[in-house]
């Protein structure tokens, strides 16, 4: 088993609790109020941005051209997933230059820009891939029974859809690629991961707790 499945099946507690949480079931049923959402898109905005500004130090870090462009691609997949967030922004008047993060987006995008800083573009990565994965997880779930119409189309539509999910391999595939040369300690690898995926599951208690 690679260790990017390894790292994902080692959290499939975290990953279960994340589909079964009833922010991300509320958007499964379109059910999910819309304040709540809307709430939800404006930290996602804030935590995409320091998401991408993680993929660029990675991308900086990288000692040679191949992780160097991939971190550049990933980076531009980030921006792509701010853009559809800004149409929600403008749909449901969210003012995104408006936003003031809470303490878990805080928490979750301090803990990636740090990581980034300090570590080499190896760890980074495992710092990043629990959100790719679990994301596209939740869409590939959400959309196992055939994509529902309703005012979540779009958000199950990205997270399930052929463009999302090779830019979780190619993070992963880095990952597996680099395991070898990974010089760290096995520790510090699952709790890096670990923390992460904590911290998805409390930006989703987060918007659930959120009210208007």
């Amino acid at each position: 088993m690679t260790l990017a499945n390894q790292l994902w099946q080692a959290n499939q507690d975290l990953a279960e609790a994340c589909l079964n949480h009833p922010f991300v079931q509320g958007i499964g049923s379109g059910t999910l109020p819309k304040h709540k959402f809307a709430y939800y898109v404006g930290q996602d905005a804030f935590f995409l941005e320091a998401f991408g500004r993680a993929y660029s130090i990675a991308a900086a870090r990288s000692p040679d051209m191949k992780g160097f462009e991939l971190f550049h691609n990933l980076a531009s997949g980030a921006i792509a997933e701010l853009k559809l967030h800004q149409g929600y922004a403008a749909e449901w008047g969210v003012d995104l230059n408006q936003v003031t993060p809470a303490a878990a987006t805080r928490r979750y995008t301090d803990f990636l820009l740090s990581t980034a800083w300090a570590n080499n573009s190896e760890l980074t990565a495992i710092a990043m891939a629990p959100c790719m994965h679990l994301y596209l997880f939740l869409g590939q779930q959400l959309a196992a029974g055939g994509i529902p119409q309703h005012r979540y189309t779009q958000w199950i539509e990205t997270y399930s859809g052929q463009e999302f999910q090779p830019l979780v391999e190619q993070l992963e595939s880095f990952i597996n690629q680099s395991a070898r040369d990974i010089s760290i300690a096995h520790s510090m690898v699952s709790s890096t991961y670990r923390y992460a995926m904590v911290c998805e599951r409390d930006f989703f208690q987060a918007a659930w707790e959120f009210e208007s």
